[in-house]
């Protein structure tokens, strides 16, 4: 039972990923922006999104195993 909460945790952290991801999407398409991603975006995102599923995967894992 005690790793209910790692579920939970993992559960609300990707609806709020979800969330943050249609937000942007909708900002964008506000505009009428196309939805481009540059060497300068990928450099920016790469370092934020890797380590958020590396860690969501970990616990993933560790709740399964």
């Amino acid at each position: 039972m005690p790793d209910l909460g790692y579920a939970i945790f993992i559960v609300f952290a990707c609806i709020w990923i979800l969330i943050g991801v249609v937000a942007v999407v909708a900002l964008l398409k506000a505009d009428d922006q196309k939805l481009q991603f540059g060497e300068s975006g990928l450099i920016v995102a790469i370092p934020i999104i890797v380590p958020l599923i590396l860690a969501l995967a970990y616990q993933l894992v560790r709740l399964w195993i």
